[in-house]
């Protein structure tokens, strides 16, 4: 047994991506063979920085990685790094194993493409198998557990956005 307390959090990015009629992007998480965390949640795009990255241009980079588009322009960004735990059954297999859960920079996005632009298929190994427009309201509702907490405070954080 892994005790999580050893394990450092993973630096990462998460947009929060508005269409013109002020709903938010989410997807549906695909499962993988190798893992096991929240198949079947919906959730924002999210993903790891590189060594080095700024935040703000790691945001795009995941963009285009999981969802096939970076045709976006930041809006604003929540002031402090938000951070979540893994459940304890997923600790060791999620997240390579190396990491006790995620900290996350995360910034509010308006979608200056189309519907078509979006691709999930653009990768080799797509992180959703389904997509939608959500009310910022419902994220905290449609989120894993263990996400929730920083979905509701997203949801706090840009609801003027959502207008």
């Amino acid at each position: 047994m892994i005790d999580p307390a050893t394990l450092p959090y993973r630096p990462n990015v998460g947009a929060v991506l508005f269409n013109s009629a002020g709903l938010v992007w989410i997807g549906r998480r695909r499962q993988h063979p190798t893992q096991e965390a929240a198949p079947g949640g919906w959730q924002l795009p999210q993903g790891g920085i590189d060594a080095d990255e700024d935040p703000a241009k790691a945001v795009f980079r995941e963009l285009a990685e999981e969802i096939g588009t970076d045709r976006a322009e930041i809006i604003a960004e929540h002031p402090q790094w938000l951070t979540y735990d893994l459940p304890p059954d997923i600790i060791g297999k999620a997240l390579g194993g190396k990491y006790r859960g995620q900290t996350q920079r995360w910034f509010a996005l308006r979608f200056t493409g189309v519907d078509s632009d979006i691709n999930l298929e653009a990768e080799a190994h797509p992180e959703f198998d389904a997509w939608r427009w959500a009310h910022l309201a419902e994220l905290p509702g449609l989120a894993v557990p263990f996400k929730r907490d920083i979905y509701e405070i997203l949801a706090r954080s840009f609801a003027h956005l959502a207008a």
